[in-house]
């Protein structure tokens, strides 16, 4: 069980094939602030279906694609 399972329980529930959180959306979805731990933890997204594609700091966005 991963700190992470909410987000990526959100995610698996998406139905689009490319799409993006801002960093404020997954910290609601969390309930706590995310952090460079997120780094080590985004292979786990791969579990859903998705991957993580692009984690852009200048637009506090992480964008998912299949």
């Amino acid at each position: 069980m991963s700190k992470y399972d909410p987000l990526w329980n959100f995610i698996k529930d998406n139905k689009k094939e490319d799409f993006s959180l801002t960093f404020d959306e997954i910290e609601q979805i969390l309930n706590f602030p995310i952090d460079h731990s997120f780094l080590t933890h985004k292979k786990e997204c791969l579990v859903t279906g998705f991957k993580v594609k692009k984690i852009s700091m200048k637009e506090k966005k992480v964008y998912f694609n299949k």
